[in-house]
């Protein structure tokens, strides 16, 4: 039997054929430096050493149609991906909470509180005012990442719980893996049962799962960066909460509101867009509901602002200062009527009717009171834990999570360099796993070439997402501990409910059959999701 060639052994680690059986068939590393050449052709052309036929091995990739089709520029990022199947016609009731869900904000506002929530560190806890000397950095650090408290180590870890190696920082500044490893005891692997609780807030490991949390996370390491630079001695624990503290007086105070209210072409995104979800719904006879944290005259402005002076006509039920995740989980707190001033009336809630304004209350009182449960309500949220999940677990109503990072991340995704960067990654490990049972010594250094380069095509990769923790979504190879939470407590996810209007109402969104690992991929539509899945983009274009 002759040795493979080279377009052989890649056609194998594409395609996941037999394993390479000849030991005399060894590539060289020099084939490596070339993985996908030209965007017009993509040509690999390399000899392959020690084979017997010497002619150099070409593959075109398009021609062959080797690209796999979930690497391609079709993806869309007003899709609606489906964790679970969920049919919109069973939907009767929709509800929503505020920010970042009915109102999208600039980055303008993490900007903001930032600076306050700095300010506020050197003038009402003495901290050096040489701290005013960092500014907010709004492409450092991602949502989803871990801190640990108690050695000041921000973090980005995957779904079995273990540091993907690269992305620990102390400051600003990455931490060593070998270091890693031994502030863990000789592992990269973080027991969260232990040190954190079901929603992720310690008490020594605290994970960011909201949008708000990027301007906490970047005081958080730049702090620990000016004690760390500046060799002062300090305990990490005090810094965590005084800089927790100081970015909950900017919210509690009222400062992110006041700037809001004051300016809100400047802060607030995509309104009209916000209108045409809520008209759509309430047009075709939904019932609709607001349950959010922010307090009423916020709510109200950025509404009117948004919708219109009549905004609450679209909603049956609207509860402000609901206090998530404890509205969702305890029976304590009664619901209390705001009048037309916004001040708190006395009489006891016996019903909740469209026009009124509540505030606080708890889920068992509101289902109680409408009648509303189950599966044919879908509440949209973007923080996982305070919004999401009881709901999906205690309560069995439809989730859909949105996550706006999905806009950016998507477009890196449909660009030429990374789905060329992901088609050699996986061919190469593809190579590695296959010639890995070949000891000869040459056999052996050409897998030292390729374990090298696939590492350095996975810090390619990252880098491409954010230089410092990559993307949200993915480790190296592994899904994110926030993606397993976003599967885990969403049937659904999308960057905006605008995405909404690219759906009939009638429309039933199927999950991707994905393979298990002892399983072939035998379903086309598993490999690629977002490129035909909106139908009505075209139509709805005019709302953007």
């Amino acid at each position: 039997m002759r040795s493979k060639t080279v377009a052989e052994l890649f056609l194998d680690a594409l395609l996941g054929y037999a394993p390479v059986t000849s030991s005399r068939c060894v590539l060289a590393p020099a084939f490596l430096n070339q993985c996908l050449c030209s965007p017009s052709c993509c040509l690999l052309s390399r000899r392959c050493f020690g084979c017997l036929c010497p002619e150099p091995a070409t593959i075109c990739l398009h021609n062959c149609n080797l690209l796999p089709p979930g690497v391609c520029n079709l993806l869309n990022s007003s899709t609606i991906y489906a964790n679970n199947e969920v049919c919109l016609g069973d939907i009767e009731v929709y509800g929503f909470d505020y920010d970042y869900t009915l109102a999208l904000y600039s980055s303008t506002l993490h900007s903001m509180i930032f600076n306050t929530a700095r300010d506020i560190l050197v003038e009402q806890y003495k901290y050096p005012d040489a701290i005013r000397k960092y500014e907010y950095l709004p492409n450092f650090a991602v949502r989803g990442l871990h801190y640990d408290i108690n050695k000041g180590v921000l973090m980005k870890i995957d779904a079995y719980h273990y540091i993907e190696l690269g992305t620990a920082y102390r400051g600003l500044k990455p931490v060593p893996d070998e270091e890693v490893m031994k502030l863990y005891q000789g592992t990269n692997h973080v027991p969260l049962h232990q040190v954190s609780g079901f929603y992720g807030k310690g008490p020594a490991v605290k994970q960011f799962m909201d949008i708000f949390s990027l301007p906490e996370i970047t005081l958080l390491a730049v702090a620990n960066d000016f004690f760390l630079t500046n060799d002062i001695d300090y305990d990490p624990i005090h810094l965590y909460k005084d800089v927790t503290d100081a970015i909950r007086d900017v919210h509690i105070k009222g400062f992110m509101y006041k700037w809001i209210m004051q300016d809100l072409e400047k802060y607030i995104l995509r309104g009209d867009e916000t209108y045409a979800v809520l008209h759509r719904l309430a047009s075709q006879g939904k019932k609709l509901f607001l349950i959010t944290n922010s307090p009423f005259s916020f709510v109200d402005k950025g509404m009117k602002y948004m919708v219109g002076k009549d905004w609450r006509d679209f909603f049956d039920v609207v509860i402000v200062q609901a206090d998530k995740p404890h509205f969702f989980n305890d029976c304590i707190k009664p619901f209390r009527r705001l009048d037309k001033n916004g001040d708190l009336r006395w009489d006891k809630i016996t019903s909740l009717e469209k026009g009124q304004v509540y505030k606080q209350g708890n889920l068992f009182d509101f289902i109680h009171l409408t009648g509303w449960r189950g599966s044919k309500v879908l509440y949209f949220g973007d923080h996982l834990y305070s919004d999401l999940a009881d709901l999906m677990l205690r309560h069995g109503w439809r989730t859909g999570a949105i996550v706006p990072e999905l806009e950016t991340e998507t477009k890196i995704v449909n660009t030429e360099q990374y789905s060329q960067s992901l088609t050699w990654l996986q061919a190469l490990t593809g190579l590695l796993e296959r010639m890995q049972n070949f000891k000869d010594p040459e056999s052996q250094l050409v897998q030292q070439d390729w374990m090298k380069e696939r590492h350095e095509l996975r810090a390619v990769t990252k880098n491409l997402f954010n230089p410092q923790f990559g993307s949200i979504f993915r480790t190296c190879h592994n899904p994110t501990y926030f993606s397993r939470r976003l599967c885990r407590f969403s049937d659904l996810y999308m960057a905006s409910i605008s995405c909404l209007l690219n759906y009939d109402l009638s429309y039933t969104f199927f999950p991707r059959r994905t393979p298990l690992q002892h399983e072939a991929p035998l379903w086309m539509d598993q490999l690629c999701t977002g490129c035909m899945k909106t139908p009505f983009l075209e139509e709805m274009a005019h709302i953007r």
